[in-house]
């Protein structure tokens, strides 16, 4: 069932779900939401499956045209929706008439945002996941990026008459410096006493030269006892490449499945979806936990997921005609 016809496609905006799993043997990356914790909550807010697909947008969101009345959500980045030029607030849901637009502002904190349909977008399946790999040309719409004249269907019908919104105390606050945990890395030990120092201690800004597949760091050179390169094997996001120059490389979800520089770290789970939310200009600094501290947070990451979905904000909409045109206003704005 169609649901929105792109009238621009904003800066970069692709279809994601969790990813495809299994096929790392075969070349495959898995790909899919870079801010998982966002991803889940946007999927949340209109009753979905935490693994539907949505619409994954980067700095600048799209603008798209309702075929029907449906309903969306929107989390991650401060990247404001607006309906015919309303307002609405980031994390919630609310509806969506049919010929009106939803457009966003550019995004004021963080840098990717969510949108979620009830149901799920309808995207090209690929080893079990719709989620786009640009590189690959496979998942989402045709394997690519959103373009204008796309139209988008969802995955299934789903009823929707309730909307909600998450308490404030549970929003990310996103900031242009940010401090990711790490555990030690396979060639942890590739590395004297003095680099691994520095590297936990310095602050590094994220080059222009970066993207889902990796963030290349400009910062103090980290350097190996004797070489950095490594007979081939295994990548996963999160990984922290240091390569010849000495300038570390942050692996992400795009990143391919095999590399031949040496780890020194590895980014904690919970800490990938702020890593997604940093931009080029950001800067970052690493602290190593270890890996029963990375356990703990994961776990609680998944209480506070928990406690989201049980405390889920009611928000009410009614039609209201000025001038002969209807708008959709929501009664928490009017108090």
């Amino acid at each position: 069932m169609e649901c929105f016809k792109v009238i621009s496609p904003g800066l970069f905006t692709t279809m994601q779900d969790m990813g495809r799993f299994g096929y790392e043997s075969q070349g495959v990356p898995v790909s899919g939401a870079m801010d998982e914790f966002a991803f889940r909550v946007a999927n949340m807010l209109v009753g979905n499956d935490e693994n539907a697909p949505v619409l994954e947008m980067t700095l600048m969101g799209p603008a798209l045209e309702a075929i029907q009345d449906t309903v969306v959500a929107v989390t991650g980045a401060c990247m404001t929706p607006l309906v015919n030029g309303t307002q609405r607030p980031c994390w919630s849901c609310f509806p969506v008439k049919k010929g009106e637009t939803l457009t966003f502002a550019p995004a004021k904190a963080g840098c990717r945002a969510y949108l979620a349909v009830p149901g799920g977008f309808e995207g090209d399946a690929v080893m079990g996941s719709v989620s786009t790999y640009i590189r690959g040309g496979i998942g989402g719409v045709k394997g690519r990026r959103l373009e204008k004249g796309d139209v988008l269907s969802l995955k299934r019908h789903a009823s929707f008459s309730r909307f909600f919104k998450v308490r404030e105390e549970y929003i990310p606050q996103y900031l242009p410096e940010e401090e990711i945990r790490v555990i030690p890395g396979p060639q942890y030990d590739y590395f004297p006493k003095e680099a691994i120092e520095l590297f936990t201690s310095s602050t590094y800004t994220i080059t222009k030269d970066s993207d889902r597949m990796g963030y290349r760091l400009e910062g103090p050179n980290i350097r190996a006892k004797e070489t950095h390169d490594i007979i081939t094997d295994g990548l996963l996001p999160g990984a922290v490449q240091i390569p010849g120059n000495g300038k570390p490389i942050i692996m992400l979800k795009d990143a391919q499945t095999t590399g031949g520089y040496a780890k020194i770290a590895t980014a904690i789970s919970v800490d990938l979806s702020r890593l997604a939310q940093l931009k080029p200009g950001d800067r970052i600094k690493f602290r190593p936990v270890s890996l029963e501290e990375a356990h703990r947070l994961l776990k609680e990451e998944e209480e506070v997921l928990n406690k989201i979905k049980e405390t889920l904000v009611p928000s009410r909409y009614f039609d209201m005609t000025v001038n002969g045109r209807v708008f959709n206003v929501n009664i928490d704005i009017l108090k």
